[in-house]
């Protein structure tokens, strides 16, 4: 079973590695792909490769080690990076959202709403955004220790890690429940409510291309349901107290929704199919003849 394991996870992670680089090379380097979509995709992949190379390396070390440790700091940055990710990711989603709710509502007004300039605002909003609501609250009032130091999890996550610790966390489970509302239910919403108005503009448009369009939402809905629904069922339901179910739902949202992403949103994406045939043209084919 080990061996198993060991083969499934590394699979999965050499294709989050594959797929999202592949993504973020083919953006850089075509200029046809030089837009405000696609620069948030380039977001999305690194952020997803920076998310699964934060707990995946080490969990494939642990499936053959009789003693499945970490230290306290390698602990505490697993968990402060991780929140910090999935926090952006988070707010990420929504405005990929909002870029494709001005691309098919209001494409006149497209190159002056989404500008490059508001694009790189939008990324410094989304970091700091993620930093001051996830993890400096977590740096600002550390939790003291004093329960044990075994928990039931791939990873040091957060709901984990709180059932070790000191006292009354009553607290703590009702700020991370506030600031999940904020986090995680608020973008969700925000993101299901553009893509209403979406299909609602799509249906107004009589053209050949409405089947493909409603394919391309069905699939960006597939993956914010995935990512949205378990992170929200972790951190938003069962009372916020973590079972040995919930790891297993964090696989979801920490090690497949990341495989996911690029396949979704790019490799079903004929501009980025025509690109890279363009760049292996020109980069590969070009000098073996």
């Amino acid at each position: 079973m080990r061996i198993f394991q060991f083969i499934v996870f590394l699979a999965i992670y050499m294709l989050s590695i594959l797929g999202n680089s592949f993504l973020i090379f083919t953006v850089i380097v075509s200029p046809q792909l030089h837009t405000a979509m696609y620069y948030f995709l380039c977001n999305l992949s690194f952020i997803d490769l920076c998310y699964t190379s934060c707990t995946i390396p080490k969990l494939l070390l642990d499936i053959f080690s009789k003693y499945q440790k970490i230290s306290y700091i390698g602990c505490m940055m697993q968990m402060y990076v991780g929140l910090l990710l999935g926090a952006a990711e988070c707010f990420l989603l929504a405005v990929m959202a909002y870029d494709r709710y001005i691309a098919i509502c209001l494409p006149l007004y497209y190159t002056t709403i989404m500008s490059w300039r508001v694009c790189r605002y939008c990324t410094v909003m989304i970091l700091l955004g993620s930093f001051f609501l996830c993890t400096f609250p977590n740096i600002l009032k550390p939790l003291v220790f004093c329960r044990g130091n075994t928990m039931d999890h791939f990873a040091c996550e957060l709901l984990g890690i709180l059932e070790l610790a000191c006292g009354d966390i009553a607290a703590y489970k009702l700020q991370i429940f506030i600031l999940s509302i904020f986090i995680l239910f608020l973008p969700f919403s925000f993101i299901v409510v553009s893509y209403i108005c979406i299909i609602i503009s799509i249906l107004k448009i009589k053209s050949d291309s409405r089947s493909r369009t409603f394919s391309t939402c069905a699939s960006h809905l597939t993956v914010v349901f995935m990512f949205y629904g378990t992170s929200m069922s972790v951190y938003m339901g069962q009372g916020m107290r973590f079972s040995s179910k919930s790891k297993y739902v964090s696989l979801i949202y920490g090690v497949i929704s990341p495989v996911s992403n690029p396949i979704i949103y790019s490799l079903r994406n004929n501009e980025v199919k025509r690109a890279f045939s363009k760049i292996l043209e020109k980069y590969f084919i070009s000098r073996l003849t």
